[in-house]
Order: structure tokens, then sequence, then C-alpha cells
């Protein structure tokens, strides 16, 4: 099978804008610190679904929620928007995973997320050319 893309299986590549999003990196963050959804919650003061809802990209923190988040889970703000700065080290590809199989595919659907990424960037620019025409 041929790929058009190289994969992206560099460490520091893993929780990247590209590959990650916010939920995704706030859900590793979370479950890095060992918190349930409720513990979080409760922490910060808010309910338990609107956790869930950042983690399923549904909504985001304002920005005092935020900053509260990167405090309690020990990474930095700009970690858990963009994956960049301290937060958390890439997953061992290799810790449960043996299968090469199942490696290719995880490597897969990270090119697919990171594709699905540009393509939305890319239309998110055409849509605001056409405002302006508009």
């Amino acid at each position: 099978m041929t790929q058009d893309a190289p994969e992206m299986s560099q460490e520091e590549d893993w929780y990247t804008e590209d590959v990650a999003t916010f939920g995704d990196r706030l859900y590793a963050a979370r479950e890095a610190a060992g918190m349930k959804r409720g513990t979080l919650a409760k922490r910060l003061g808010v309910k338990k679904s609107t956790i869930a809802a950042w983690e399923e990209d549904l909504s985001e923190p304002r920005a005092n929620r935020l900053s509260m988040l990167a405090g309690v889970l020990n990474v930095s703000i700009r970690w858990l928007l963009m994956g960049e700065g301290d937060g958390l080290e890439a997953p061992q590809e290799d810790s449960d995973v043996t299968d090469p199989d199942l490696l290719a595919i995880f490597n897969q659907i990270r090119d697919i997320r990171a594709r699905m990424k540009a393509d939305l960037d890319r239309l998110a620019k055409l849509e605001k050319v056409l405002r302006k025409k508009l």
C-alpha cells in the first residue's frame, strides 16, 4: 500500500495542532493526571458534561477556565491550545501495540487527521475570501 504523505511518526508531532485537537490534548492530560471527568469538573467548578463537551470538541473553555485547566493538569495553556510548549510526552508507540498492521492503521488515522485539519484550514480561508467579496 502506498501513501501520498510521509508518515508522522516523530514523537514531537504526536500532540501538535495538525494531529490532535484541543479535546484530544485535554483528554490525554486528564488521563495522565489520573483524574476522572467528575473530579476535574469539581476542581474547576463546572459540570461533568462541560468537561465532556470540551474533550469532544463541542465547545471550548473561557480564558479563566483554560488557565485553571492548565494549572490543575500541569501543562501549559499553549500546549492545551496548540500542542506546543510544556505538556505531555508522546505515548510510547511500542508499549501496547506491537502488531505491524495495527501500527499502520494508527499511522493512517493520524495522517487522515492531519489532512482533514489542512483541508479545514483551506476551507476557512476560502470562506473568508468569499465573505469579503459578498
